[in-house]
């Protein structure tokens, strides 16, 4: 019997309701008995004593549920821009996502990111605007930023019936039926549509079945020669146009009273992509660097994608999204992108911080590992007969910094082996010692993320460690063309070091980041075994730091020649050559040092919208945009992180309390000249 599989996100910006929607679908589908509530901390995928505690998803959770015969996997995300790491790795592995909206709210800058994320990774979606018994609730206008804000091109599949407290239920525009829910179960009352809605509904179904028309040729022929139009007919078209991305359904509901679940989880299964439905996966054979594809199906070779790696009660956890072939408990596979072995200790599907074992798993599946020794995440799984290395996902580089030490000075060992483990786990999150002071700096995303880093410290690790203030965490860059022809030779009385490296250094263009390295010499100039060793030390060049020990954001080099010496010449000799090459040659390309900037999104009462912008103009921030928005004005700017910090206690007196803020980076730009000076006096 074939498996009807669902692998689906849920996403949105903080306090749209993720959680508590999840907490329903599990209620409703039987997995657990009593839904949790995020506010006394008893929720599913919220488990972590830190989430309990701030009220948030901090660490993506998977858990998995039945419906109407499918097995659906549904990994809770968190809405938080500092834990926007485990969006990207969340969505890089599943087949589909619900994206979450408050019907208050609206589209939200977080939900702007995360709906970006998907884009990218090509992630079809449906959307449920939440919260549709609140005050100012509105589904259109909601509907209607989803399109000018995201360029979607919504589909409402309902109409609500009532309003804000009167909310009851929905007008299913397929059916043409209403479901009315009373608050004694989690299932409607179907019925007809109620006489003061139907001409409404009516036209709502006819925008419905025009834009369905546009996308479908046998919806088009029915439309225009008057045929009646079968809801199976309609539900086959929304799927068709859902996968491939043309149109995204959108539902509604509040998940806090339960009502509206039952037909989103009917959607998922009506219109969310199967495994089997995704195209094939493509990836590089590491020993013939050709592209090769492996097909979703359960008898291709073995590939699968480590999305994360994290320590558990049950040991070290390897959650992976198996893309094609089978696998069992102590099977042997190759990590391809190490190039290593690895052996399938157990497999287990998990529910939230819960377990079950399983005995072997196949495409489409998510699942996690226990035995494996040397993954990370974003390392590919494979048969080792047939290997290949797939895209992992993009780790956004950090932006804040800071010293931290451990309050005991025996702790010092324990703090360096928790914050790599905490680190494998969460590759944004970086540690670094300073080569001149010796202290420890932890690398971020924003505050909150370091926070969370020192509390999860104490609550997993029995660390107390101390932060110091965050930083900004400056970048450098060339901004010009450069050359360097280095040569390395040294002796000492037994075998020397002789190494010879000629490299051209160029700036990358906007948005990239990371090592471009070319290899162009001719003639076996460079011995192949040496091209690797030339690279690494090319890439910790880069995180050493040009001047002022700033971390490089990006760079191209090209290695154009070089010369060996027979006996003495070796991978450290090429090592060495290259990292004196690399200091010299990036003096020549005129470094500079970049700064993070924000999107800062600011909601105030008008009263206040002057002197808001005047504060943002202030800290050198430049406004992209002003919007009205139901009792008040959206302000977007675009400011340098460093003039953001206690930006929340400036904000709070400028307008008495009544104005918020979110912000999310945005890109590294040009420090000014000013900034640039401080930063290096100080560095």
């Amino acid at each position: 019997m074939t498996r009807i599989l669902r692998n689906i996100g849920i996403m949105a910006h903080v306090d749209a309701g993720k959680t508590t929607l999840t907490e329903r679908i599990l209620l409703d589908t039987g997995r657990i008995h009593k839904a949790g509530d995020v506010h006394t901390g008893n929720t599913e995928t919220d488990s972590h004593a830190l989430e309990k505690k701030h009220g948030i998803t901090i660490s993506a959770a998977a858990i998995s549920c039945d419906w109407r015969g499918a097995s659906i996997t549904i990994i809770d995300t968190p809405g938080h821009v500092d834990f926007q790491i485990e969006v990207e790795r969340s969505l890089r592995v599943l087949d589909g996502a619900i994206a979450v909206f408050s019907a208050v709210s609206g589209v939200e800058p977080q939900s702007e990111t995360v709906w970006r994320q998907a884009d990218r990774l090509g992630v079809p979606r449906l959307c449920f605007v939440n919260k549709m018994d609140q005050v100012g609730a509105h589904l259109e206008r909601t509907v209607d930023m989803i399109t000018e804000r995201l360029g979607a091109n919504p589909l409402v599949l309902q109409v609500p019936i009532g309003g804000e407290g009167d909310f009851a239920g929905v007008v299913d525009l397929v059916s043409m039926q209403a479901l009315l829910w009373d608050g004694a179960g989690a299932s409607p009352t179907v019925c007809a549509i109620p006489e003061g809605l139907r001409s409404a509904a009516e036209m709502q179904r006819q925008r419905l079945l025009e834009t369905l028309a546009d996308q479908d040729e046998a919806i088009m022929a029915a439309y225009l020669g008057g045929e009646a139009i079968g809801a199976a007919d309609i539900k086959a078209a929304i799927r068709q146009a859902c996968m491939a991305g043309r149109l995204t359904p959108v539902l509604c509901g509040s998940a806090y009273r339960n009502v509206g679940v039952h037909p989103l989880l009917d959607a998922i299964v009506d219109y969310a992509p199967a495994p089997s439905d995704r195209p094939p996966v493509a990836g590089i054979n590491p020993r013939s660097g050709e592209v090769e594809h492996r097909l979703p199906r359960p008898d291709q070779p073995f590939a699968a994608l480590v999305s994360k790696v994290q320590a558990s009660r049950f040991g070290t956890l390897a959650f992976i999204r198996v893309y094609a072939g089978r696998i069992a408990a102590g099977t042997s596979v190759t990590n391809a992108t190490a190039d290593r072995a690895e052996r399938i200790g157990r497999l287990l599907r998990m529910q939230a911080d819960a377990q079950t074992e399983i005995d072997d798993a196949s495409a489409g599946d998510v699942v996690a590992i226990v035995g494996l020794k040397s993954v990370a995440a974003g390392d590919t799984l494979s048969d080792p007969a047939q290997p290949i290395v797939l895209d992992g996902f993009v780790i956004p580089a950090p932006v804040i910094e800071a010293v931290i030490e451990p309050r005991l000075g025996r702790d010092q060992e324990r703090l360096g082996q928790a914050l790599a483990l905490m680190a494998r786990s969460d590759p944004s999150l970086r540690v670094v010692i300073d080569a001149d002071s010796g202290q420890t700096l932890l690398r971020g995303m924003g505050e909150l993320h370091l926070q969370i880093a020192v509390e999860r410290l104490k609550e997993d690790y029995n660390v107390d460690a101390a932060i110091g203030a965050p930083q900004v965490a400056y970048r450098a860059a060339a901004s010009r063309p450069s050359e360097v022809d280095h040569t390395l030779r040294k002796q000492s009385g037994g075998p020397g070091q002789m190494a010879r490296v000629r490299l051209a250094f160029a700036p990358l263009e906007d948005g990239e980041t990371g090592l471009v390295f070319v290899d162009k010499t001719v003639g076996g100039a460079v011995p192949r075994e040496f091209i690797p060793s030339i690279e690494k030390a090319l890439r910790q060049s880069l995180l050493d730091g040009g001047p002022g020990g700033y971390p490089v954001l990006g760079l191209k080099v090209s290695l154009l020649d070089g010369a060996f010496h027979q006996k003495d010449s070796s991978g450290l000799a090429f090592e060495l050559a290259t990292k004196e090459a690399f200091r010299i040659g990036f003096e020549r390309a005129a470094p500079i040092l970049l700064e993070p900037l924000m999107r800062v999104v600011v909601t105030t009462p008008e009263d206040y919208l002057g002197s808001i912008i005047g504060d943002l103009q202030s800290r050198r921030g430049r406004i992209l945009a002003t919007e009205p928005i139901p009792r008040g004005q959206d302000v977007t700017a675009e400011v340098p992180l460093a003039e953001l910090f206690n930006y929340v206690s400036a904000l709070r007196s400028l307008s008495q309390g009544r104005a918020v803020y979110t912000m999310a980076f945005l890109r590294y730009a040009p420090a000014p000249q000013g900034v640039t000076d401080k930063a290096r006096q100080s560095a």
